[in-house]
């Protein structure tokens, strides 16, 4: 699959990138660079492989889920700024 220009204009549009016309050559290169890149890779053998999240083969250490010493409200709230009906009073952000 080759990227042309317009390709990247609207990868561009779909991120909410602008692109000046003078840098979509070079933009569509790298992208079919890192495209090329990706078919290299399908080329590799791996038949056989387990899927791993970690290069080191090792289980991480897991503390028994108990309850402890938990917090009231109260004292939670106690830090807050502002509060108001036992909840934490942020600023808005969605208009």
């Amino acid at each position: 699959m080759a990227i042309d220009k317009a390709t990247v204009l609207r990868i561009a549009g779909l991120a909410h990138i602008e692109v000046e016309e003078s840098a979509l050559e070079g933009m569509a290169e790298e992208l079919n660079g890192i495209l090329a890149w990706i078919e290299q890779l399908n080329e590799v053998d791996t038949d056989g492989v387990e899927p791993m999240s970690s290069v080191v083969d090792m289980t991480l250490p897991q503390r028994d889920d108990e309850a402890n010493d938990v917090a009231t409200r109260d004292d939670l709230l106690a830090n807050a700024p502002e509060t108001e009906g036992g909840f934490f009073v942020v600023p808005k952000v969605v208009e």
